[in-house]
């Protein structure tokens, strides 16, 4: 049952009347929180481009505003974040400086609504918030002499205990919900400011952003980012769980918000955990779904989070078992559980196959979204490089053995026993950290192509879904169809001009008459600092007769390969990865990759969607590389190479009606 907090006229911390579904559920204090003036900072000197720029980013970050981060040890500020992504270097809980290889482009701070800054508010025993009982845990939690491995019991009882005792508290009036709604809007308001100071238009774009951070009874993951638009007129508290555990509340908000002119949108992560309950077939309450529903729901989520550290959501090997590559950094649990999640209504691939099933239905299809990647660091600093993986959780998972990635001695696994039996498993005879952790990936970032590096260019990027996403490397990635595309354009200088031409580029509808059958342009580019390209691939679904089906089609391999008709792959180039130093083949792959292919299945008839997946040559996965350095062999219950990759939004391919 959702948790319900008395509330007065003029609050702003409140749920759904659970009892009283009719309840009014949407009350708002909007104020101007800044009037930002840019007319000062130089824009860069680079004219908007026609034919869009690449940029990357990450969308969601935390920092010691998160309940959890902050338990985790993180102290790094939004500020912080904002001169991690400039390429300054920060701190790490774990003692150490962490540093991009190259900057990024664009960035957003998005802590937790629920109690943001309480947990900091907690610690500092000069406050009134750290007089309460529950607060006792965190009492100079993160001092600097605190910040030490011996603290992690300590760390994991707070992250666990906290939030549901400062609920409670606040739903048995034994917590002055005025005091955590003035701590909530003091860390709301410091977050835009610092987002507005790092914004450099044309060099460097912020968005001011939080996380929605909900779930369903069963722990099956809801979790949200909502991206504001612009800071010049803003709420004055988010909107979180404890407003209403039902996302429909959330977007019933940002609709009531864009009414007044504010502009945002909300992007799913973590789909993977949310066992089953992130893209169904039925509402909240278990209706149908109908038009308002399809229609609400698209208009406020028109991008979802494909992957990130708690792993990839593209797809599972049991939904698509002709896929090779569907087992690709699989985090098999519910978000913060070790309990299994399962798969259907879970990923990506799926969920735009049920798109198609609900169209097909007579419904308004909910799923036709784009994709970003993103990180969920809870260190400020993205961690995307698999050869200097810092992972997520701060002093949690700091070290290789806290991570799973390398045996405990002796010594610490009785340790370890003592904190929790159930925290250390056997692997053929050795003792490992037993966590999702293991699970965990170096990944990712968001693509935008966009005409210049501000926020409204990239925010209206998000808004039309030409978005794509990486596991961590910088792999540009371009995408169109149409009528009009021809064969000369693949590789061309001028391929984006006539691919906008010819047609229409990822994240894009494409209405076919009965004579059509549009052609495919793709086109990728290697991250100079990874490794090369492998194979460019097509994901194609489609639904016949009430039922929808999938194929992966390699459509351009490297080194001059050609794709088996019959198989529909690209021949093995060669490509090796030596586990015991992690060094790689070097004289196979592409640095560039591009074609234009016909699909040899079209129907002009079937509604179907298409999206572009780029593979990379194998490198080792984060996990072998902490081995390497170890002088250890890699855990054997862990894949020890990867493929990185990179997603395309997909393009919906619609009979014209």
């Amino acid at each position: 049952m959702p948790l319900a907090l008395a509330c007065s006229q003029g609050d702003e911390l409140w749920a759904e009347d659970s009892e009283n579904p009719d309840a009014q559920a949407l009350r708002f204090e909007v104020q101007n929180v800044f009037e930002p003036d840019y007319t000062t900072i130089e824009r860069g000197g680079v004219a908007p481009n026609p034919d869009r720029n690449v940029y990357f980013g990450d969308l969601h970050v935390h920092t010691t505003y998160s309940f959890d981060a902050f338990a985790f040890g993180t102290v790094a500020t939004p500020a912080d974040a904002y001169r991690y992504a400039r390429g300054e270097r920060i701190r790490h809980p774990g003692g150490f400086d962490v540093q991009l290889r190259q900057p990024l482009d664009f960035y957003a701070v998005t802590d937790h609504a629920m109690f943001m800054g309480a947990a900091r508010e907690g610690a500092d025993t000069s406050t009134a918030l750290s007089r309460y009982d529950f607060a006792e845990v965190l009492h100079d939690l993160n001092a600097p002499d605190n910040i030490d491995l011996a603290s992690v019991p300590t760390r994991i009882s707070a992250f666990s205990g906290l939030l549901p005792k400062m609920a409670v508290a606040v739903a048995e009036g034994r917590l002055d919900r005025e005091l955590v709604l003035g701590i909530v809007r003091s860390a709301w308001a410091d977050t835009i400011e610092a987002a507005d100071r790092f914004y450099a238009p044309g060099r460097f774009t912020t968005f001011a952003a939080y996380e929605y951070t909900s779930s369903t009874d069963d722990r099956g993951n809801l979790h949200r980012n909502v991206i504001f638009r612009d800071t010049e007129t803003l709420p004055a508290v988010p909107f979180s769980r404890f407003h209403s555990q039902n996302p429909e509340g959330l977007w019933d908000w940002m609709d009531e918000l864009r009414a007044r002119g504010i502009e945002s949108l909300a992007i799913p992560h973590n789909s993977n955990g949310s066992n089953g309950q992130m893209f169904k077939l039925v509402d909240w309450a278990g209706n149908p779904m109908d038009d308002a529903y399809g229609e609400q729901r698209l208009r406020n989520e028109p991008l979802v989070e494909i992957t990130q550290v708690k792993g990839t959501s593209e797809t599972h090997p049991t939904l698509s078992d002709t896929d090779e590559w569907a087992g690709f950094e699989i985090t098999p649990y519910r978000v913060a559980t070790m309990l299994p999640s399962a798969p259907p209504g879970s990923y990506v691939r799926d969920a735009l196959r049920r798109g198609l099933q609900l169209e097909a239905s007579g419904v308004a299809n909910p799923y036709e979204f784009g994709v970003v990647g993103a990180s969920d660091t809870h260190t400020a600093a993205i961690s995307d490089d698999e050869s200097d993986y810092f992972a997520k959780i701060g002093l949690l998972d700091s070290t290789p053995q806290l991570r799973g990635s390398v045996p405990l001695s002796f010594f610490e696994a009785i340790v370890t026993k003592m904190v929790a039996s159930d925290l250390v498993t056997e692997v053929e005879g050795r003792s490992y950290q037993h966590s999702a952790s293991i699970t965990y990936g170096a990944s990712g970032l968001a693509g935008v192509w966009s005409e210049e590096n501000t926020r409204e260019s990239i925010y209206d990027a998000f808004r039309r879904k030409e978005t794509f996403a990486t596991s961590g490397p910088r792999i540009p990635v371009r995408f169109f169809a149409g009528e009009g595309i021809e064969p000369g354009m693949a590789g061309a200088a001028d391929m984006a001009a006539r691919g906008y031409a010819g047609g229409v580029p990822m994240g894009t509808d494409l209405e076919v008459g009965p004579e059509s059958a549009p052609r495919f342009l793709v086109w990728a580019a290697r991250d100079p600092l990874s490794a090369p390209l492998q194979r460019i691939q097509i994901v194609k679904g489609w639904e016949q007769d009430g039922k929808t089906f999938e194929i992966v089609n390699d459509v351009v391999c490297s080194d001059g390969l050609v794709p088996d008709p019959a198989t529909r792959r690209c021949p093995d180039n060669g490509a090796k990865v030596d586990v015991s130093d992690c060094s790689i083949t070097t004289d196979v792959g592409d640095a560039e990759l591009s074609a234009v292919w016909t699909d040899p299945d079209f129907d002009p008839d079937e509604r179907a969607f298409y999206y572009a997946r780029v593979l990379e040559n194998p490198t080792c996965r984060w996990s072998t590389w902490d081995a390497v350095r170890a002088g250890v062999e890699p855990r054997p219950d862990t894949p020890k190479t990867i493929q990185e990759r990179a997603w395309s939004s997909p393009i919906q391919v619609k009979p014209a009606s």
